[in-house]
């Protein structure tokens, strides 16, 4: 008699690291931060079954938060899984109006895209010196307000009155 499948009732999830994996050039190369961040969005994969891969979402912020590191931390990491090969993204984010915002989407290079029947293994292809390019999101305020510079004497608004009260005369 065979040993009850558990994994399925309890609802666990697990991501795998083969060794061949880790072994390649491409894995050695990374960060320990980027190593835990390519686990995090694993997690965010649904399987094979509900194949989202090319549509993972997971913020700076939310990978900051899960691995106890400071936002500039986690998006490194994002940036050196980029560039290994390892995760590809999709779609860049936008800031969205009213809350609504949008993250970067990914696809994991290992895992195949839905309609497809392999990954596209793109660390296999990293070498040193030769990294991959990095889509990052432009800033919302590059240059000042609204796209214009002021230098900093013109700072000062015309708009602001400055009213001042009489001390009162002492007696």
């Amino acid at each position: 008699m065979g040993r009850k499948n558990t994994s399925k009732a309890s609802g666990e999830q697990f991501t795998k690291l083969v060794r061949k994996f880790t072994e390649s050039p491409a894995w050695r190369a990374l960060t320990p931060t980027a190593r835990c961040l390519y686990q995090e969005l694993k997690f965010e994969w649904k399987g094979p079954k509900a194949n989202n891969n090319g549509h993972l979402s997971l913020s700076v912020r939310q990978a900051a938060d899960r691995l106890g590191v400071s936002p500039q931390t986690a998006a490194r990491a994002f940036q050196h899984l980029q560039e290994k090969g390892f995760i590809v993204v999709t779609e860049i984010g936008h800031p969205g109006v009213h809350g609504c915002a949008s993250g970067h989407r990914y696809e994991i290079t290992e895992l195949p895209l839905p309609q497809a029947r392999d990954g596209r293994h793109l660390y296999r292809a990293w070498r040193k010196g030769e990294d991959f390019e990095v889509l990052k999101a432009k800033a919302h305020n590059p240059s000042g307000r609204n796209g214009q510079t002021r230098s900093r004497s013109d700072n000062s608004s015309s708009d602001v009155t400055l009213s001042m009260t009489k001390k009162p005369e002492m007696s």
